[in-house]
């Protein structure tokens, strides 16, 4: 059925299966009876208990009432009943963009302040980078989290809401306690080397420098510039934290791993910029510049969602048909006859 002449509301997209209805009554009367002196070539103990003698399936009334049901709900579920919704507006803007986000060990140092609150960075990380993510409307977006090891958490797709809830979910140590930022860079490139997108982008978060993987960032850099990609490398963590130990209270410097050289580099090599976010405050600021840099500007697609109802009436006949069941089986019967 064509989109453009669907209606809000209920509909049937295959109406013409439902004329299967009555085919079950149409065989009975066109095929002939089979003969009972055949050989049986399985013997069924319990086939009286179904088919034959006054107790058969067809000589109770009920059960044939039920094999009717289900049988009709089973072509209304083969007919696929579907809800139409409006029509809705879908921008698009041609971009693949990837957010790759830092969850080693290090992610876990509790140097961030959100809602008055010391949180660890990855929280803080979470809050913002969500709702970038959100804004990309139009985009197709995805995730990837790295550690020791990177992976894809995400595909690119725009669904901008499920991607921010896999980041929401994503935990320090899952991918390994070191930084694997150049197999992060390279898994970016593989997975958007043969999209046909004008614009290609990756946004990569750490906070501290390459100690595992199996490619060297820079090097990982070389291969995302010959493939078109811009990498924007963000350093988040801060300058300055106040620690107890056996001495007393001390200021320490918590992104001393940090390696920013290297994350500069990565950058320019790319067409990027490198960016540095000590705080909650200043990681906002950062990804409202990104906006700026990566704007979203789109053509509209139309759009009519359509969800399918196929499982109601098959998931009803598959209910009906298990009590059919239950109940025609002698023991059963007679346990219910008895109480």
């Amino acid at each position: 059925m064509a989109e453009d002449a669907l209606t809000t509301g209920f509909t049937i997209a295959w109406p013409w299966l439902l004329l299967l209805a009555p085919l079950p009554w149409i065989l009975r009367i066109l095929m002939p009876a089979s003969s009972t002196g055949d050989l049986q070539a399985l013997r069924v103990p319990w086939f009286s208990d179904v088919a034959g003698g006054k107790a058969g399936w067809m000589r109770r009334p009920w059960l044939a009432l039920v094999a009717t049901l289900v049988w009709l709900l089973l072509v209304v579920a083969a007919a696929r009943p579907q809800w139409v919704g409006e029509i809705e507006s879908l921008p698009v803007t041609g971009r693949d963009l990837l957010l790759a986000v830092d969850i080693s060990g290090s992610m876990d140092t509790q140097d961030m302040i959100l809602n008055k609150s010391a949180v660890n960075r990855l929280k803080v990380v979470k809050k913002v980078a969500g709702e970038f993510i959100q804004r990309r409307h139009g985009d197709r977006v995805g995730l990837v989290l790295f550690g020791s090891r990177a992976y894809l958490q995400t595909p690119l797709t725009f669904d901008t809401e499920t991607t921010a809830t896999l980041l929401e979910e994503s935990e320090i140590g899952l991918a390994g306690r070191e930084t694997a930022i150049g197999d992060a860079i390279g898994l970016a490139v593989k997975r958007l080397r043969d999209d046909a997108a004008s614009d290609r982008v990756l946004v990569l978060l750490t906070d501290g420098a390459n100690t595992s993987g199996e490619v060297q960032p820079l090097q990982a850099a070389e291969f995302a510039a010959r493939d078109g990609l811009t990498v924007y490398t963000v350093g988040v963590g801060a300058d300055e934290m106040m620690v107890q130990d056996f001495f007393g209270s001390r200021v320490v410097n918590p992104s001393a791993d940090l390696d920013e050289d290297t994350l500069r580099s990565i950058a320019d090599r790319t067409g990027g910029r490198y960016f540095r976010a000590r705080d909650a405050e200043g990681l906002e600021k950062i990804y409202e510049i990104l906006d700026e840099l990566e704007p979203v500007e789109s053509d509209v697609e139309i759009i009519r969602p359509v969800d399918e109802l196929f499982y109601w009436p098959m998931g009803l006949a598959y209910v009906l048909a298990l009590l059919a069941a239950l109940v025609s089986i002698r023991p059963f019967s007679l346990r219910l006859a008895s109480s």
